[in-house]
């Protein structure tokens, strides 16, 4: 007789029976765009309707997904609606430059995560999340949004910039948070595709938010100038790099200063996300917790190098690839095409909304079974081949794939091989987590656990 669970469903906006009106929909679009969804976008292999700001294909097959960002990726540029609510946080940053701009900034950015220096990364890693492991040690209750947030910030601190950013980590989860309420929402007007010069009063109150992140960058900057101007024996990280990019032929400085706060801002807030609701759905599924604690404790045991514990885990990597799944960090990826173009018997206006969204894709129903549940057996060794390539895009797909793939994976199993091995993260009363789109899939609420000290 099978007594296994019934596996963790977590929470997550049930979808909508019928549309919302014009006004319901401004504002269920400013509050959390999850909500938005109706059946037949996690039904449909795409839509394609006329909305209120014009055109709009919302793509879910594979095989559409795959040619919007793979096979003719060149006649997709951004979305204007995407760009609106991004370009003014990250100006030229790698996610939202184009053409020869976003050209020079990847070729800048290639050479520091080629997996040489990914694994090089992993001592820092380990380091990092070890002292910041001590924090546990009276256990208590903790908010894993905020220190997921904290930990990631110092990996990154410790890794691509060896240390040198400006200002007070302390008060960085507090004001990442603050820029991504303010400044990370798609403000109605941008629906509307209303011209740039109106201003947004969404983002009128993340202005001052927006001014301590880009002088933290000022200030990293301008350290990093003066250690080179005097000492030629300069880390070889990400920031001199980028330093040693500027110039006629590379990157301008501005274009610096927007790649750095892209990876301040929203390098890491991505794997932060993941991690949280990863220990979160662990938690509620302590049947999937006790086989990933028993496979971190036997690696650890025997394995002290952690560039090798990627491969050693898989149940781990598992969960945390299903945790992506359910609360992909960026769930939306929004591309427009330049010219006009028909896929199959689908017509694609030019200039239209073409939505691949990770959030309705990763649950759609005819791509996934039980596909709200928290089955991290879908990402076991021998199932991973079920899936197809375009069905799962937690860092998206084609030319703009996310350029630190490599890296979160290895940050994000190190970081819950340290944490898990030490502790038991458990839920509370209090934990009551609601997934909202900001930027990122955040936990409104945030996600108080209660830490405590394994017993061996």
């Amino acid at each position: 007789m099978d007594t296994k669970p019934a596996p963790f469903v977590p929470p997550a906006p049930a979808p909508r029976a019928k549309p919302p009106s014009m006004l319901e929909m401004m504002r269920i679009v400013y509050r959390n765009p999850l909500e938005l969804w109706g059946e037949p976008s996690y039904n449909e292999p795409y839509i394609s309707v006329t909305g209120v700001g014009g055109p709009l294909v919302i793509a879910n097959d594979p095989a559409l997904i795959k040619h919007v960002l793979v096979d003719n990726a060149k006649n997709y540029r951004m979305a204007t609606v995407r760009q609106l609510v991004l370009r003014p946080i990250l100006r030229d940053g790698l996610l939202t430059a184009e053409n020869d701009v976003w050209k020079r900034s990847r070729k800048a950015m290639a050479p520091i995560f080629t997996p040489r220096h990914i694994f090089g990364f992993a001592g820092p890693m380990l380091k990092r999340t070890e002292a910041f492991a001590e924090r546990y040690d009276d256990g208590g209750v903790r908010d894993m949004a905020v220190d997921m947030t904290n930990l990631t910030y110092d990996i990154l601190a410790e890794t691509l910039f060896s240390g040198e950013i400006a200002g007070e980590p302390g008060s960085f989860a507090h004001q990442i948070d603050r820029l991504f309420e303010t400044m990370g929402r798609v403000d109605p007007l941008d629906l509307l595709r209303a011209p740039e010069w109106l201003p947004r009063v969404t983002r009128i109150r993340g202005r001052k938010t927006m001014a301590y992140f880009r002088q933290i960058v000022a200030d990293t900057m301008e350290m990093r100038r003066a250690s080179m101007a005097k000492d030629a024996n300069v880390p070889e990280d990400f920031l001199t790099l980028l330093l040693r990019a500027e110039g006629p032929d590379g990157l301008t400085r501005g274009e610096i200063e927007d790649n750095i706060i892209t990876f301040i801002g929203a390098g890491h807030e991505t794997t932060a996300r993941a991690l949280g609701w990863t220990l979160f759905c662990l938690a509620e599924a302590p049947w999937e917790r006790d086989a990933i604690e028993a496979e971190i404790d036997a690696v650890l045991a025997r394995e002290p190098d952690p560039t090798k514990w990627l491969d050693a885990m898989p149940l781990t990597r598992a969960a945390f690839e299903e945790a992506l799944r359910l609360y992909p960090p960026a769930p939306s990826i929004n591309r427009e095409p330049i010219v006009p173009e028909r896929w199959r018997d689908l017509d694609i206006p030019a200039k239209a909304a073409v939505l691949v969204m990770p959030w309705t894709v990763h649950r759609h129903r005819k791509l996934w079974e039980k596909p709200d549940a928290f089955m991290p057996s879908r990402f076991h060794p021998e199932n991973r081949q079920k899936m197809d390539r375009y069905q799962y895009l937690p860092f998206g797909a084609g030319p703009r794939v996310c350029i630190g793939a490599s890296f979160a994976m290895q940050e994000a199993i190190i970081a819950l091989a340290v944490l898990m091995n030490r502790f038991r993260f458990d839920t509370t009363s209090e934990t009551k987590p609601w997934p909202v789109q900001k930027l990122t899939t955040q936990p409104q609420g945030g996600l108080p656990m209660r830490v405590s000290p394994r017993k061996r």
